[in-house]
């Protein structure tokens, strides 16, 4: 029996990594199984293509009109980097802050609650008039967006440690700093990331929105101009980079995590 359990240990362990990959992969497995899906569906009603274009027709458009995509896609992207960015930056210390502090929490709390409930799409125009048509206004308006699902993230995993522990750490003579590094930190990490994969996905969607406001140049000026003649071939070949680009961002995301996490790996999460 000794034997067989040696003998199942490295094809468990080649299932069990499998198993990961196919995870990790997923979401591209589904976005092709949707296009497909597209297509056949396009095929068999007959739809017409100023309704919904097939998808053969999207990537000969996206080819032709490849050097202004790509230009705007740099636009686009980077709104979305440094909006994602300043969240990161300022969402997870303000999380840290607000756990671990309860002076903090009544006094930030209350207010980070009110400026969420005002909704953020309203005032994008006023961003605009406060900081410019040029890229600022929405990198604002991402960050904005982005800043509080991160938020509340960050300050349920800092606090999601069972203060036995914490209490069993200072008995043994840690000190904050030790026991923030070694437990605090490690134990919120995994929180903390299921905010970024959601701040990730809205990021894009800000970025969108916020050139939709006031914008000269991105794929979301881009999406006017289209929608505004009719080309919805490439409506949808824009709809297709941008959902690229959130696969892609998540995919980072994915990987940060996997690398920050060892220890989840060696437990098999």
């Amino acid at each position: 029996m000794a034997t067989g359990a040696l003998e199942r240990g490295p094809m468990s362990v080649l299932i069990h990594r499998l198993g990961r990959v196919l995870n990790f992969f997923l979401p591209a497995f589904v976005f092709v199984a949707l296009i497909a899906l597209w297509a056949i569906a396009v095929g068999y009603f007959e739809v017409p293509a100023y309704l919904l274009p097939p998808p053969g027709d999207v990537l000969p458009r996206l080819w032709d009109a490849r050097v202004s995509l790509f230009n705007h896609s740099l636009i686009t992207l980077q709104e979305i980097l440094l909006g994602f960015g300043l969240s990161i930056v300022t969402a997870i210390p303000t999380g840290l802050l607000i756990a671990l502090s309860p002076l903090a929490k009544r006094m930030l709390y209350p207010l980070l609650v009110f400026i969420q409930l005002v909704p953020k799409i309203a005032i994008a125009p006023l961003f605009v008039v406060w900081i410019g048509f040029g890229i600022a206004s929405k990198v604002m308006l991402t960050l904005l967006l982005t800043f509080f699902p991160l938020l509340l993230a960050s300050i349920a995993g800092f606090q999601i440690l069972d203060q036995r522990l914490l209490y069993l750490t200072r008995s043994m003579g840690a000190s904050f700093w030790q026991t923030f590094r070694y437990l605090r930190f490690p134990a919120a990490l995994p929180v903390i990331f299921g905010g970024l994969k959601t701040s990730a996905t809205i990021a894009a969607t800000a970025a969108i929105v916020a050139e939709f406001v006031g914008a000269n140049k991105g794929l979301g000026y881009q999406l006017l101009q289209a929608t505004g003649t009719m080309d919805t071939t490439l409506v949808f070949g824009i709809l297709f980079l941008l959902t690229v680009i959130g696969l892609a961002l998540n995919a980072v995301v994915e990987i940060v995590e996997h690398l920050m996490t060892p220890w989840r790996r060696a437990r098999g999460n």
